[in-house]
């Protein structure tokens, strides 16, 4: 009777440690964010972090590294790649050749917002699944509003930027060129002492940079010309071997949650650009809309960077004539 009760309490001992619910290892991800702290973005980044960790009930937690500390934004991508970081947001012009089919995003197609082109990139992701994507797991992207030329001086059509120094990024350069402009490509950082001392006459750049970077202060015009507005692309990513570290269940929590920010993202461009709009207008900077005649020709002068996109990526084998054609309609369908 000993010998069985022994055994009986055994069996009972092995049953109430197999029904004990085994607890998740607890994940740990390091975010590399290019926005500085007190950015809205950041404090966005930061929420989406908070409710990841929440509803996967602890099992995801990520802090935040801002400001470029973790990783630079021009090495953001390839430090998450190698696992240098976990997580990464840079712009994609920040990975110059990386993303060609995806350079679509930045092309000066008539976006109306930043709500419309987050929508669009997102579409265009699913859509396309780029392979230039492959080597890390996508959260999301999002994009700027359009993006305008601001100069120091107060001008009333594109015709007069003929020969005006106007800051632009590598991949938006062509867009300067192609109104007479003289493209000049420096460090965002660098911008506001370069207009202030007359070094250059102007920036290509979304709105909401007059009042996040104080271009406000030394620029007195944005001359709003929906033809040759682009939008400023940005990706969140993960590295592939964390993503696939994290259960299938938290996944699937994640990537519903990433749904929800492409909205609150787009929308938060929007308001962004209308406070920076609302605070330059005060300050004296007058906003411009190109006549619709004056558009009509811009129309016709970029057409030649949509030409070469599409030249470009039909050389290195992709589709870049489907990628244009997509964007294009999806914009005109969602206005």
């Amino acid at each position: 009777m000993k010998r069985y009760f022994s055994i009986a309490c055994v069996l009972m001992f092995v049953l109430c440690v197999t029904l004990i619910p085994v607890q998740a290892e607890e994940i740990k991800l390091r975010y590399s964010n290019m926005y500085p702290p007190p950015h809205p973005f950041t404090k966005m980044m930061e929420d989406w972090a908070k409710e990841i960790d929440t509803k996967t009930q602890g099992r995801v937690k990520i802090t935040l590294f801002s400001g470029g500390t973790l990783t630079p934004p021009m090495q953001t991508f390839d430090g998450t790649v190698k696992g240098i970081s976990d997580l990464g947001t840079a712009l994609l012009a920040y990975s110059p050749g990386r993303f060609p089919l995806s350079e679509v995003l930045t092309l000066p197609l008539g976006y109306n917002s930043g709500y419309q082109a987050t929508k669009a990139a997102n579409a265009y992701y699913k859509k396309f699944m780029p392979k230039e994507f492959d080597d890390v797991q996508v959260m999301y992207f999002h994009v700027s509003p359009p993006g305008f030329i601001m100069t120091s001086k107060v001008i009333g059509s594109t015709e007069e930027l003929k020969g005006l120094r106007i800051r632009a990024n590598a991949e938006v350069a062509d867009i300067v060129k192609a109104l007479g402009g003289a493209p000049v490509t420096m460090p965002i950082t660098e911008t506001y002492d370069s207009v202030k001392k007359g070094l250059l006459d102007g920036l290509l750049f979304p709105v909401e940079a007059l009042k996040g970077w104080k271009m406000n202060e030394v620029v007195t015009c944005v001359l709003e010309s929906k033809a040759t507005s682009y939008g400023t692309s940005l990706y969140v990513v993960m590295n592939k071997d964390k993503w696939k570290s994290i259960s299938k269940e938290d996944q699937v929590v994640i990537e519903k949650i990433n749904e929800e920010m492409i909205e609150k993202q787009g929308k938060a461009w929007d308001t962004a650009t209308q406070i920076a709009k609302e605070e330059s207008i005060q300050k004296g900077v007058k906003f411009v809309a190109v006549s619709a005649a004056d558009d009509a020709k811009n129309l016709e002068k970029v057409k030649p960077i949509l030409e070469k996109y599409v030249t470009d990526t039909k050389a290195k084998g992709l589709p870049g004539d489907e990628a244009l054609k997509f964007v294009q309609e999806y914009l005109k369908a969602n206005p």
